[in-house]
């Protein structure tokens, strides 16, 4: 298991990057009562991770951070499932795990980056992050009580 200090994480808290150490039902908790995967399986959760790029946050044992990345790690990376539970907020958090997805070096130079938020705009613009300049252009089917 791959699990490092990164220097500029808050004192006790640690990043982990070894996808076998991404934990599944801490993210379920979390996921589960959000405003994009209410109701969510812990099974979809589950199998998200599995095949997608993780990066979470650990703090006393227990994961308190995810953020998951799919690509094919060639031309095109989707970000979801971004979070950091309420009470380890405001400690910068969610910019080291964009930090560490954005330069992965897995990653190389990707063509598109895509992501969805309601209400977290201003974080993703800090990392060159912008409203898509021809939604003309950009389609999704959707299904939003797929998990209800």
């Amino acid at each position: 298991m791959t699990i490092f200090n990164a220097p500029q994480l808050p004192s006790g808290y640690k990043l982990i990057v070894d996808q076998e150490a991404i934990d599944a039902v801490a993210a379920h908790a979390y996921l589960t009562r959000s405003y994009w995967a209410e109701g969510i399986a812990l099974e979809t959760v589950a199998k998200s991770i599995e095949h997608s790029l993780c990066v979470a946050v650990g703090f006393e044992g227990q994961q308190v951070a995810m953020a998951r990345l799919v690509t094919d790690r060639a031309t095109f990376a989707y970000l979801s499932d971004v979070y950091v539970l309420e009470e380890h907020r405001k400690m910068g958090l969610s910019k080291i795990m964009l930090s560490y997805l954005q330069n992965h070096p897995e990653l190389g130079v990707l063509r598109f980056w895509a992501l969805l938020t309601r209400d977290a705009q201003s974080l993703y613009q800090q990392f060159g992050w912008k409203e898509y300049q021809h939604p003309e252009r950009f389609m999704t089917l959707d299904f939003p009580d797929a998990y209800q």
